[in-house]
């Protein structure tokens, strides 16, 4: 087992990616903490997976919440090795002057300060380990198209971020690395679209060459080698899990 004796946690573990990369985590050896607003299905899913499986409630952009969570599985597993911040936010596909700033604080909340709140709150605690973050980019942040601006803003702070952080933080021995996936078959995958119809995926689709949408799976993949050893002289790099939406 790649993750055996390691203690991760996992924000939007709820659901989608983070779900994937959940199950992978915990099939890999880890204990894990999966921190989601959505508590209810957070506690289904750590109910199901069994012992060393624990779910918190958690506003990932609040800093005290996310100082309260990080304290929470530090007590609880005595240790944290990988953080994946995976939580994300999106409004519906628009025109940029049709965005309302409530859109804009939120997404940038959810996207960017999340970052923020959990490097403040987990650096200590990966230090001790030498462990790693895992950051969830996305293919928008390289290959932006008109509707979801600030969105696709955001995910390039986190590109960006995570390669500055992987600088500062590596005399510490900390990782930090980020997936890109194309979008994914997903709760939010409507918002993305604009509007869900089958004729509206197939247009998407056709510029994805290997002509599918992103699984949990497929993201879920890439975390799992990121937060292993083989990744062990790995860190500020950006992999793309996009079918070759990028090429």
């Amino acid at each position: 087992m790649r993750l055996h004796g390691k203690v991760a946690i996992v924000t939007g573990g709820a659901q989608g990616f983070g779900e994937g990369i959940v199950r992978t985590y915990v099939r890999e050896g880890a204990k894990v903490a999966i921190l989601d607003l959505k508590l209810a299905e957070a506690q289904r899913l750590a109910d199901e997976l069994g012992a060393g499986v624990i779910a918190m409630k958690c506003d990932v952009a609040s800093l005290q919440e996310v100082k309260d969570a990080v304290a929470a599985v530090a007590s609880a597993f005595g240790r944290i090795d990988i953080v994946v911040n995976n939580a994300g936010w999106t409004y519906p596909n628009k025109p940029v002057l049709e965005t309302t700033e409530a859109e804009f604080d939120k997404v940038f909340a959810i996207n960017v300060k999340s970052i923020y709140n959990f490097t403040i709150a987990a650096t200590p605690h990966l230090e001790k380990t030498q462990g790693s973050f895992v950051n969830i980019g996305s293919t928008a942040a390289i290959r932006p198209r008109p509707g979801l601006v600030w969105y696709n803003s955001t995910k390039g702070a986190v590109h960006n971020a995570s390669k500055v952080l992987a600088v500062e933080l590596a005399p510490k021995k900390i990782r930090v690395n980020t997936i890109a996936p194309v979008a994914g078959d997903t709760p939010l995958l409507g918002q993305f679209l604009g509007t869900d119809t089958p004729e509206r995926r197939a247009q998407f689709l056709a510029t994805i060459p290997l002509g599918r949408f992103s699984q949990p799976q497929d993201i879920a993949n890439a975390a799992l080698f990121f937060a292993s050893e083989e990744a062990a002289f790995i860190t500020g790099t950006v992999l793309e899990v996009d079918g070759g939406r990028c090429v």
